[in-house]
């Protein structure tokens, strides 16, 4: 009994500034006011269910189609990055919705979306400067030094961090339970934290938009058959340029103290999530279609111009010469473009050898040879001052997550297993 009513005090942290302003977790702050639930605004009742309806149906279909891109078997890291971009939309307007339908109103649920964050917004403008460059670029993987524009991300999750602070400290009674400055400093720490969100997100997009021109300029505006796939990166740019707008008009009054409850009470969160379901929708059905054209162009080129068994034979014995003698997989950056210079191979002509007559993608197979490098370097006794993550790196893997995800797929064991099994048989 001791430890519920501890519990439920714990909860007080947010669930005293609940029944005073609630504001919704968006690209913009935590809790919305109960009030706001029985607005009498301008929008009728029968609007504001179809405006909340078409949000909802934004985030299931968001979460679907995310979920199709990221388990697809082709373009996989240009799949997953899009994944990864159209799930943390969905997912803050997924939290919007359940906020209005009161889906998070027990003490325990509020206190849960307390320390887990449902509202990502700094890894967007990342992921949309990623996808361009994976779309253009085949071979393209995002190094360990790309991931540091991950960073930011602590920007969302500093109320997170508070609230477990919080709640550590009450149980070991290191803080005094007095949820009311924690409270209030959440509350405007997420209206203001909105301003690096809107500057994160315009930066990468205008990023973006300079990384499309530069390419066009590079090639001297010959596409070389990549013109789709260049219109449709400048479509998406251009409707979260449009959206950055939106968002803007809507920023401005809403981080002036005196006028953020009046923008709330007029207008919700509205003019914001009814554009970013707008965004889930044409991202997600678009995008998903995108991906299946490109699979079927590639079949249908394959088709078109079949290679002979002579020609095969001289890609795969190119392929491993390039891998076998001159162990071109020992450089981190390696890609489609950087093997295609190598091997003299046009890129599709690669992708398509090793997909339909070595039943691999480009990745695999030069993981592969990583996965065998480390095989050899692990028993050598001049290596043997080296960490697991230290051999990783010798043989090309720039990521120790990768190394270990790859390494267990094509052995069935963990690089610290293997090193076990061959020590008990030395």
């Amino acid at each position: 009994m001791h430890l519920v009513k501890k519990w439920d005090s714990l909860t007080m942290l947010f669930h005293n500034k609940v029944e005073k302003k609630m504001k919704l977790l968006h690209t913009h702050s935590l809790l919305k006011d109960l009030n706001l639930i029985n607005r009498s605004f301008m929008l009728t009742i029968p609007l504001a269910g179809l405006l909340n309806t078409l949000i909802l149906l934004a985030s299931v279909q968001g979460i679907i189609v995310c979920c199709l891109l990221f388990f697809s078997r082709k373009n996989k890291t240009q799949n997953r990055i899009l994944a990864r971009l159209i799930f943390l939309i969905a997912l803050a307007s997924f939290n919007l919705y359940g906020n209005i339908e009161n889906w998070f109103g027990s003490s325990l649920l509020q206190f849960i979306t307390q320390i887990i964050p449902l509202v990502i917004i700094m890894p967007i403008g990342p992921l949309i400067y990623f996808y361009v460059q994976s779309v253009l670029n085949p071979g393209f993987e995002i190094q360990k030094k790309q991931k540091l524009h991950f960073l930011p991300v602590i920007i969302d999750l500093v109320p997170s961090i508070i609230a477990i602070v919080f709640v550590i400290g009450v149980l070991t009674k290191t803080i005094r339970n007095n949820p009311a400055p924690i409270g209030n400093f959440i509350d405007n720490y997420n209206v203001y934290a909105d301003i690096p969100r809107w500057f994160s997100v315009t930066v990468y997009v205008l990023l973006s938009s300079r990384y499309l021109i530069a390419y066009k300029a590079k090639l001297n505006g010959n596409l070389n058959g990549k013109t789709e796939n260049f219109n449709w990166l400048m479509q998406v740019l251009n409707m979260f340029k449009i959206f950055q707008v939106i968002w803007f008009v809507f920023l401005v009054p809403y981080v002036i103290p005196k006028y953020t409850d009046w923008m709330l009470n007029t207008f919700d969160w509205y003019p914001l999530y009814i554009p970013m379901a707008v965004l889930i929708y044409w991202l997600g059905i678009k995008g998903y279609i995108i991906s299946q054209q490109k699979i079927n162009a590639e079949k249908k080129a394959n088709a078109n111009n079949p290679l002979s068994p002579q020609q095969i034979k001289e890609v795969i014995a190119s392929l491993m010469k390039a891998m076998e003698q001159d162990k071109i997989y020992l450089n981190p950056n390696l890609n489609l473009a950087i093997m295609s210079e190598k091997t003299g191979v046009a890129q599709k002509i690669i992708s398509s050898v090793l997909n339909q007559h070595l039943q691999k993608s480009f990745n695999e197979f030069v993981n592969e040879h990583r996965v065998n490098a480390f095989r050899e370097k692990i028993v050598e006794p001049a290596l043997s001052h080296l960490t697991i993550a230290g051999i990783a790196l010798e043989c090309g893997f720039s990521s120790q997550a990768t190394f270990q995800r790859t390494f267990k797929e094509i052995t069935g064991k963990s690089p610290s297993e293997f090193r076990k099994s061959i020590s008990q048989t030395a």
